[in-house]
């Protein structure tokens, strides 16, 4: 590859802000390829990140983690979606300097209930909204930070909140886009 790509847009947030899905749906509606880092990340260690977490520790995996947002903001020229700890590197951080990057945001009830109990995210093991608000409290300033926009999904359906990314970008949805 000759020319640098760059990402349309990157989204970050905690977990249960909806950023794998809202990717999607992005991609879809701005006809162009979605990349998620989590994606990558586990096809670069081979295991699944709550086992590689468990397994290695999280420097190694906030390692492979800056690693996978470094080459996919460097190769990829679509909607790029980063798990909701990468911008807690300050690799990570500098490599999104100059990106357009919106910060999915929700608050922790919300953020509680889509998360539910799910066990294949380990720093949300035991009280989920207890871990879940001090994850946010730590992290919404750094979130803040790398935020070209912001954009609150609580009580918007995943469509909802493309439509809300896309309008920040100034890429207001056509009619087709908001009869979903």
């Amino acid at each position: 590859m000759t020319s640098r790509q760059r990402p349309l847009v990157v989204l970050v947030g905690p977990p249960g802000a909806g950023k794998t899905t809202v990717a999607a749906l992005l991609a879809e509606r701005l006809g162009t390829d979605v990349r998620d880092t989590d994606a990558d990340v586990e096809a670069a260690v081979g295991a699944t990140i709550a086992d590689y977490f468990v397994d290695a520790g999280e420097p190694a995996f906030r390692v492979e983690e800056a690693a996978a947002v470094r080459t996919a903001l460097a190769e990829h020229p679509g909607v790029l979606a980063l798990g909701g700890g990468a911008v807690l590197d300050a690799r990570t951080r500098a490599y999104l300097a100059g990106h357009t990057v919106v910060f999915l945001d929700v608050g922790i009830a919300e953020a509680a209930s889509r998360v539910g109990l799910n066990t294949a995210r380990p720093l949300l093991l035991g009280n989920v909204r207890s871990q879940m608000k001090a994850l946010m409290d730590a992290r919404r300033p750094v979130y803040e930070a790398v935020a070209s926009h912001v954009v609150l999904t609580d009580g918007l359906t995943p469509a909802e909140a493309a439509e809300h990314v896309m309008r920040v970008l100034g890429m207001s949805p056509t009619e087709e886009d908001t009869s979903s």
